[in-house]
């Protein structure tokens, strides 16, 4: 049994997918990947999120400890949101997820999306390829460099 935050669990895959629960954390700490932004900013890059809801997700994120919040003596009061240590943690999986979206989307979706941009994992692009019927899919980078 494990304890964490008020919360029983049976293994640590629970506690990942409980603390990430539904597609609006991952919208969030995907933005602040890369750069401290203030409520505003997050709310005009995740399209569809209420501010209800991003308010509430951020709570969340911060009591767990994902997110750091600081705000500023200001007027108009500045609140600033960024990863913790340990929300930087899970960069590596959010851009595995961000590759396997990528090839499944090849296999099985329509899109105009610029795929060149995305780093080359052989294996992906074959099961993609095999999957999508295609000899040969849209040539990928060979870097890893990430885009929005």
């Amino acid at each position: 049994m494990i304890k964490v935050n008020q919360s029983e669990y049976n293994c640590p895959f629970e506690v990942a997918i409980d603390i990430m629960d539904g597609k609006w954390k991952l919208y969030i700490l995907w933005h602040l990947r890369q750069q401290t932004l203030r409520f505003s900013e997050l709310k005009r890059r995740i399209p569809g999120i209420t501010q209800k809801m991003l308010t509430q997700k951020l709570r969340e994120l911060e009591r767990e400890r994902i997110v750091n919040r600081k705000v500023y003596a200001e007027v108009p009061p500045r609140v600033e949101y960024s990863l913790t240590d340990f929300g930087r943690q899970l960069e590596p999986i959010m851009e595995l997820l961000l590759e396997w979206g990528h090839y499944y989307s090849l296999a099985y979706g329509e899109s105009d999306y610029d795929y060149s941009c995305r780093p080359r994992n052989p294996r992906l692009l074959e099961i993609a390829g095999l999957v999508a019927g295609q000899a040969t899919l849209p040539a990928v980078a060979e870097s890893g460099s990430s885009v929005d």
